[in-house]
């Protein structure tokens, strides 16, 4: 983190990128062929890649998440999961110190 208080690290932000070299190849090719998937179901956890200072989000059945940004729970590991969410939760935790 940046010394000064009022400005802002870019290291201390998640981005789509990182979270995408958290995949393995596998995951990878799972989640690039999103579009050909069914849609989530009611309740599946998801992050959203275009905005994720959300963090893990759950799916409605009412609102269906616009599929090819959004990396479902399902497609990766549970290790992979995990690491994710650990990202996301210390990049929150950076941005709210900022």
């Amino acid at each position: 983190m940046n010394d000064n208080k009022n400005s802002v690290d870019p290291a201390d932000f998640v981005t789509r990128d990182e979270i995408l070299k958290l995949l393995s190849a596998p995951e990878l090719a799972r989640v690039s062929t999103a579009e050909a998937t069914p849609p989530l179901c009611d309740g599946d956890e998801y992050i959203d890649l275009e905005r994720l200072e959300q963090g893990v989000r759950l799916a409605q059945a009412d609102r269906s998440p616009n599929v090819p940004r959004v990396l479902p729970r399902s497609a990766v590991s549970d290790g992979t999961w995990s690491k994710i969410v650990a990202r996301l939760v210390a990049g929150q935790k950076n941005a709210h110190r900022a």
